[in-house]
């Protein structure tokens, strides 16, 4: 059927990047791209064609407004027009390309070759309609995190949470940078089927990375013992509510890598955490975002 999907444009302040994706959901949103346009992004994402859809795309706009209202930033900018099945297909690919991070991994499109002098471990994704391709600051700080972490070890046996974990692509960085198993979860179903579909692509048993519908409360009788290391690329204000839970999965061991905070709200991300038995070690910075690095308090007494 042709013109059967809306490309909606949207001009941004950075700071409301992560937001927006949020609220593409309500949309159903089936792929996004993103590039930086004097400062500002401009995210465009592909939604198909329904009967009657202009009032929601009217309560959209309504609310990318408040949002940005709350961040006292300039409203966005939000356009849209139709476009044929085969132009949604391929035209949002063209702003997806290969991107290195940090020293050993780059993040290839699913539909682009690797060179066979490609000397980085190699993470293929196809991200359809999750969060997670690595362009975003809030990916790329976990993934230097995680390759600080997990170091060069061949034979490493961390046994990682990942929450919220959107394409996968944090859960299979973390098996490339060696760790020996991932149990990665996420609340939204397409999340899911696209973390399971980009696991395959990258040719990695599901025992490696166990992939489930849900939250922390679903892990914890898998490890009684507490697993070695959480990642969680969130919004801050759903870290905060997890860490209650974070804590039933810990031991006096467990580390965490922590991001999706904005820079303002680090301090009420810290706060919580402190007053929980975790230490900041670090704070790591891009643009308006940040990532903590945490690790239990060696005198916190751990209840299980």
């Amino acid at each position: 059927m042709s013109n059967s999907w809306w490309e909606i444009r949207i001009l941004c302040d950075p700071i409301q990047e992560e937001s927006i994706y949020w609220r593409l959901e309500s949309l159903d949103s089936r792929g996004t791209a993103m590039e930086i346009k004097e400062n500002l992004c401009l995210i465009r994402a592909y939604v198909p064609q329904r009967r009657g859809q202009f009032s929601g795309f009217k309560k959209f706009v309504d609310r990318l407004s408040l949002d940005a209202d709350t961040l006292n930033l300039t409203h966005p900018k939000v356009e849209w027009d139709s476009v044929s099945e085969q132009d949604w297909a391929t035209s949002w690919k063209q702003y997806w390309q290969p991107t290195p991070i940090g020293d050993r991994l780059i993040v290839y499109p699913s539909w682009l070759e690797v060179p066979e002098q490609e000397s980085r471990s190699v993470l293929r994704l196809d991200p359809g309609v999750a969060f997670g391709t690595g362009t975003h600051p809030t990916t790329q700080l976990c993934l230097e995190s995680l390759e600080m972490r997990l170091g060069f070890a061949k034979t490493n046996k961390n046994i990682l949470v990942d929450i919220g974990c959107g394409s996968g692509i944090l859960s299979i960085a973390s098996i490339l940078l060696g760790a020996k198993k991932v149990y990665a979860v996420d609340t939204d179903p397409l999340a899911i089927s696209s973390a399971k579909a980009n696991r395959d692509l990258n040719q990695i048993d599901n025992s490696a990375i166990a992939i489930s519908q849900g939250s922390i409360a679903q892990l914890m009788p898998l490890q009684k013992n507490g697993v070695d290391g959480i990642v969680c690329n969130i919004l801050a204000e759903v870290i905060i509510e997890l860490v209650p839970q974070m804590n039933a999965i810990s031991n006096i061991n467990t580390w965490g890598i922590l991001s999706g905070i904005l820079l303002d709200k680090a301090k009420n991300v810290a706060d919580v955490l402190e007053n929980s038995g975790w230490i900041v070690a670090t704070l790591w910075k891009r643009e308006q975002w940040c990532c903590l690095n945490i690790r239990r308090a060696n005198k916190s007494l751990i209840s299980r």
